[in-house]
């Protein structure tokens, strides 16, 4: 797609925010921006209450709430001169604009689920404006559509499509903490990607404050900055106040299973295959594969790697089976793997809960963490061959701290939709993806010494 000048220009005026203006000391910057804010919000919506600055009893709590990566929490890490907690569209207005008069950079936070830090910190002096508080949902079942504010979690979105449709869905992540105004805005990696894209690929409209505090939607935005939002990250054009995403069907039942395969029950066979087939199976399959670091045998203290595989079909057990037995029999899968459930009741079981979990679980914002992690991705366009994947096990194994991938399987949908369709171009030729994850606890290992 190309890309006109007025995007550009739109582009370099999204800088100035940063660096148009001199910055005094910080205390002074602090107080001129405070008033800032007063001066462009309403009485009738108060920004006061919303304000939290280092001397706020609560501005540690409200900092630490939604991080999800101690890397990004230790003593060294950058702390920004103010939270802002919006309870109105005004707060994201005025906010935008005073961090721009004051040459203030603006941190836009929804969930907290980037893997670097980059929604609360940053090297130079900046402020959060934390949307959690902007997560109203509304659905219109009529038009099988819905507006969701960016403060909404993913958890909080399916919650409310299984209250009013069991028939409907929409393709988004599997952790029911992220914030859809981030996640959105990356493309929205999802299970059902292979069937309907990703979540950019469902989103029809949106409404975004720009660099000079106008509420913008997709007919004023126009065309090429609506473009951008989806996939090449929100936050750099704009504060994303709100997306409308088109819902998709969704069976009444669908059918979720897990099967692990160490290697020492033909892991390498396993996997070797899932790779030439994973891709080309219906598009109503996704298959996941999650190799892992486990204990060996009760007889032997070695470590040893399993593959975890993670299934979600939009059908019922018994098609599976035969699809399955038909393409992947080296699997082994038995009916006893298999359980039927509602769309809802899926999205709990993939964001790692029990079998039968109440779906109110879907509503909790657990807050903070107590893990690091360091995670990158790549995407294979050939198979690998049997002997890489056994130098990738040694490796995994050799490592002295936990590690872990997601394989995640393209295809189906995926491979249709052009790359310039939306800035997120990973669509044709890729076999599948995979994500590597290296995490580790407070056991004594330095968090910065992992990068």
């Amino acid at each position: 797609m190309k890309v006109s000048v007025s995007l550009i220009l739109f582009v370099a005026s999204i800088i100035l925010l940063t660096f148009a203006w001199p910055l005094p000391d910080q205390p002074q910057a602090l107080d001129i921006f405070l008033q800032c804010l007063q001066n462009h919000t309403s009485p009738s919506n108060p920004i006061s209450d919303s304000i939290y600055t280092p001397n706020n009893s609560s501005f540690q709590s409200v900092l630490m709430a939604y991080v999800k990566n101690r890397r990004f929490s230790t003593a060294e890490t950058p702390k920004p001169l103010a939270i802002l907690t919006a309870n109105d569209e005004s707060h994201v207005q005025a906010t935008v604009l005073c961090t721009k008069y004051n040459g203030l950079e603006i941190r836009i936070r929804s969930g907290g689920h980037d893997y670097e830090g980059l929604s609360y910190t940053s090297i130079v002096p900046f402020v959060i404006l934390d949307m959690f508080n902007l997560r109203s949902i509304d659905i219109d079942i009529k038009n099988q559509t819905a507006w969701v504010q960016a403060g909404a979690t993913l958890g909080e979105l399916y919650y409310k499509i299984s209250k009013k449709s069991k028939f409907l869905g929409f393709p988004a992540g599997i952790c029911s903490t992220i914030g859809v105004g981030g996640h959105f805005s990356g493309g929205g990696y999802v299970n059902l990607m292979r069937k309907y894209g990703l979540s950019v690929d469902n989103v029809i409209d949106a409404q975004l404050v720009d660099v000079g505090g106008r509420i913008l939607d997709r007919k004023s935005m126009g065309e090429d900055l609506f473009w951008a939002i989806r996939g090449g990250g929100g936050a750099s054009f704009g504060v994303i106040l709100s997306w409308k995403i088109r819902l998709v069907p969704v069976p009444k039942k669908v059918t979720v299973f897990q099967i692990s395969k160490t290697l020492e029950q033909g892991a390498t066979d396993v996997v070797h295959h899932w790779q030439m087939i994973a891709h080309k199976l219906p598009k109503d399959i996704f298959l996941r594969a999650m190799p892992m670091i486990v204990n060996g045998s009760r007889e032997s203290t070695e470590k040893t790697v399993a593959v975890l595989f993670f299934c979600m079909f939009l059908g019922k057990t018994k098609d599976l089976m035969a699809l399955i037995g038909k393409s992947f029999p080296e699997l082994g899968l038995q009916i006893r793997d298999c359980n039927e459930m509602s769309w809802v009741n899926s999205t709990i079981f993939w964001a790692g809960f029990p079998v039968g979990t109440p779906i109110d679980v879907l509503l909790d914002r657990p807050k903070g963490t107590q893990v690091s992690f360091k995670s990158k991705s790549d995407y294979v366009k050939s198979v690998i061959s049997k002997k890489s994947l056994e130098k990738i096990w040694k490796k995994m194994i050799d490592l002295d701290i936990e590690t872990w991938m997601q394989w995640n399987p393209y295809g189906g949908r995926m491979s249709e939709i052009s790359e310039s369709e939306t800035p997120f171009p990973h669509r044709a030729g890729n076999l599948f993806k995979i994500q590597y994850f290296a995490s580790w606890g407070d056991q004594g290992i330095n968090v910065t010494n992992h990068t």
